[in-house]
């Protein structure tokens, strides 16, 4: 699906647009292209002053752009009325006051708004909708508190069950954890995944937490004025980007015994002086691994993290684990994009395979130009070097056998067979990246 194609599908998008609150200023918002397909959950991350909100304001149609447009399931929001607006985003604004003594069930039932009749008179439907917002978010008990009297965490609640009993599509939360407790946060993450996953609701929230957003929200936009990276957590987290946007040294890697992205404070020698970002990785590689298409991405970063070594390949130019493994890779052998792995590539990989005693194979889809890899793989198994699978949905008493799991991403014909043949030999299964770390550091 082309770029334009894909703002016309999108429940929000945003196509060359730049806002600003004074022009002397200089813009806020400044050419930003942006599509939020319905279904996803994406956090726009970055300092405080970037942009964020601004940037939710326009999607809501509160502001409107100097350049450039916003729409809404393919229709310009300067076209749409409110009320229409209304029922397709739903806005949870960071900082929200009333000048009256509203109870908290009156402030939920802001949310109806858009769907009372001229007479501004509740039906059954909207009493129920309301009812179901704040049972959702645990609000019941406080119905008949005063909105103002409330806890920050407690308005933030009500904020979002607010947003619920509008019953749209797509919600808009501006930092829809800030003044909670750890234990708010993550049941508020919970709520919204679930929200996504059983409903299909569509979720733009800015976040200031990005070791919360990173677990929660697939896909992250990074953002000061425009957008400076945008993509899954694996790629998107990149630590010189993450440095450069919020003016300060961070480390990225997965910690041990986890397998999420975690940004962390650089060590002291760091922010002392050395320049961040330093290489952890020692000279020799300690393992070889064999990826492509993303599925070696939190390998590789859990590898870097714990100071394991390894080397890479044949990888093409183009692919994910590619760009990666330039960056964090003692060695990395390369194929030309989209082509299969050449003899010489092949053979490049047995010396390395052999000179690091190790192999990790990924679980990368494979076609008739790299199934050869598994070739190899089970020809160093039978010389006695360590092979590992690392198959995150081997998990005991998992649904789907490994059969099953090798079957779904075989796209050659013989790479079940392959698989089999392997696991004949010997080779070790493990779930996930940490327990790699743990084989090769131990």
């Amino acid at each position: 699906m082309g770029n334009g194609d894909a703002r016309a599908s999108a429940a929000v998008a945003f196509e060359n647009v730049t806002f600003s609150y004074n022009p002397a200023d200089g813009p806020v918002v400044q050419d930003v292209t942006l599509a939020v397909q319905p279904g996803e959950m994406v956090a726009l991350l970055g300092p405080n002053g970037a942009g964020k909100s601004t940037l939710l304001k326009l999607a809501s149609g509160a502001l409107r752009p100097q350049s450039g447009r916003v729409t809404l399931d393919g229709a310009d929001v300067r076209g749409l009325p409110r009320a229409v607006v209304a029922r397709r985003v739903a806005l949870a604004p960071q900082d929200f006051s009333v000048q009256f003594a509203y109870t908290v069930r009156q402030i939920v039932e802001l949310g109806r708004t858009p769907h009372v009749g001229s007479w501004g008179m509740m039906r059954a439907a909207d009493r129920h909708a309301v009812d179901e917002a704040m049972e959702l978010v645990g609000l019941t008990p406080l119905a008949d508190r005063i909105f103002a009297e409330l806890s920050g965490g407690e308005r933030q609640w009500a904020l979002v069950a607010l947003t619920l009993a509008q019953q749209a599509p797509t919600l808009l939360l501006d930092e829809p954890t800030s003044h909670l407790d750890i234990r708010r946060q993550i049941e508020t993450l919970e709520l919204l995944r679930w929200l996504n996953r059983a409903r299909g609701l569509t979720v733009l929230a800015t976040m200031h937490d990005i070791n919360l957003a990173a677990r929660y929200f697939p896909r992250l936009a990074l953002f000061k004025r425009r957008i400076v990276a945008d993509g899954p957590p694996a790629s998107a987290l990149d630590q010189a980007a993450l440095s450069a946007l919020y003016e300060t040294p961070v480390r990225v890697g997965i910690l041990r015994g986890d397998e999420r992205l975690s940004v962390q404070p650089p060590p002291l020698d760091e922010v002392d002086g050395a320049a961040p970002g330093g290489s952890m990785i020692v000279a020799s590689a300690q393992a070889h691994v064999v990826a492509g298409g993303g599925s070696g991405e939190l390998l590789m970063r859990a590898l870097a993290d714990a100071g394991v070594a390894f080397s890479a390949g044949p990888l093409n130019i183009g692919d994910s684990d590619h760009a990666l493994a330039e960056r964090l890779a003692a060695l990395l052998l390369t194929e030309p994009p989209y082509a299969p792995v050449s003899p010489e590539g092949l053979a490049a990989a047995r010396e390395r395979i052999a000179e690091a005693g190790t192999l990790v194979i990924c679980p990368a889809p494979l076609g008739p130009g790299n199934v050869t890899l598994l070739d190899i793989a089970l020809e160093a198994r039978q010389r006695g070097t360590r092979v590992v699978l690392l198959e995150p949905g081997a998990v005991k008493d998992a649904p789907r056998p490994l059969a099953q799991i090798f079957a779904a991403r075989d796209f050659s014909g013989r790479g079940v067979a392959a698989y089999e043949a392997l696991l004949a030999a010997g080779v070790e299964v493990v779930v996930s990246p940490a327990q790699v770390v743990s084989l090769l550091a131990g």
